[in-house]
């Protein structure tokens, strides 16, 4: 990850992450009850870190990727085995080493789905680092398509995840389940893991099929319209997962609406210092590759500075907000206390 960093221009790397934190914060809003922001930051960390499993993941599937001769049977095999099942393996087992950690008996099911999003956002954010690193010369519309199709997809894919988990783990807590309550909730954990996977690789086989080229028009011009259609139907399932788990949990007075609105607003701060935090740190990163590689190091010296204000900045930006947060939701806590004990009194 080091190497990619090094040879990232910052604008480029503020386009591959900005979306990622704009789509978690969109997740966030929905919860009335935020999980501890360190926790959603390490699903999100997680999640991009778990790319480094995808090896280890894709080893049992290697004599499945043997080839059959058929050029679509063996670009289904390789959507399947080598792209959809290790990443949504990864992905999966982030979300459930954060959500168990230290789980509380009573944990809002919104949280799983959080640190679903989280875990997905994060993959995406690396791995559209990756991407434009390596197509620099058509970055823009790159990070413009990713942007508004395969970063939500991929969050989506984690949030289908987290909700299914969630509603496993809740029976009929969310509403479902109310019958044959064993088989619905081994159904739910089966989907977990398969849900996902499905969509992926029905979403990538189009797309490795039209990489094959030799296509006609109309074939290219179906294949491509399959992946879109499949990819925003994914996204769409996954908003109704959201809306179905987060209005369970709505704001049902007009305090509980307000402490929502101010909960938003200091997510929303604390993603901001978080970006601002890793813009600064790519900034600094690559002044100080062309302050090692250029004669002229003044401007390194001067973009370095830039960028260690841009990290002071995001810093201070996440400890603020973090502090704010803590703060109001203990202060919104023995409110409420305040208010119970008045009542009983």
């Amino acid at each position: 990850m080091l190497l990619i960093l090094e040879s990232l221009p910052t604008v480029i790397g503020t386009a591959a992450v900005a979306p990622a934190l704009f789509f978690l914060w969109l997740v966030i809003a929905t919860d009335e009850r935020p999980g501890p922001p360190v926790r959603v930051w390490g699903a999100f960390f997680l999640g991009a870190a778990s790319i480094s499993l995808l090896g280890l993941a894709r080893a049992p599937f290697t004599k499945l990727l043997a080839g059959t001769g058929h050029p679509w049977v063996d670009q289904a095999l390789h959507s399947l085995f080598a792209v959809a099942a290790p990443e949504e393996i990864v992905k999966v087992l982030v979300i459930v080493v954060i959500s168990f950690v230290r789980r509380r008996t009573y944990a809002d099911p919104m949280d799983t789905v959080v640190y679903g999003a989280a875990a997905g956002l994060g993959f995406a954010a690396y791995e559209n680092l990756a991407y434009l690193v390596q197509h620099p010369e058509i970055w823009r519309a790159l990070a413009a398509l990713r942007s508004v199709l395969t970063v939500p997809f991929h969050g989506a894919l984690g949030i289908i995840a987290g909700a299914y988990l969630a509603i496993a783990r809740a029976g009929t807590a969310l509403g479902a389940h109310r019958h044959h309550r064993d088989w619905a909730r081994l159904s739910s954990y089966f989907m977990v893991l398969f849900a996902p996977i499905a969509l992926h690789a029905a979403f990538d086989f189009p797309l490795l099929l039209l990489q094959k080229g030799g296509l006609d028009p109309t074939t290219r011009m179906i294949l491509g319209a399959s992946s879109v259609l499949i990819g925003a139907m994914s996204i769409a399932f996954a908003v109704r997962l959201v809306r179905r788990v987060g209005r369970h949990h709505a704001p049902r007075t007009e305090v509980a609406r307000e402490r929502l609105g101010e909960l938003r607003r200091m997510w929303a701060l604390l993603l901001f210092g978080g970006g601002a935090g890793f813009a600064g740190v790519i900034f600094v990163l690559g002044a100080v590759r062309r302050w090692l590689m250029n004669p002229d190091r003044n401007l390194a010296a001067v973009a370095s500075s830039v960028g260690i204000i841009t990290i002071l900045i995001g810093i201070a930006l996440l400890v603020a907000t973090t502090a704010v947060y803590f703060l109001g939701r203990n202060r919104m806590r023995a409110s409420s206390d305040g208010f119970s004990a008045s009542g009983q009194g």
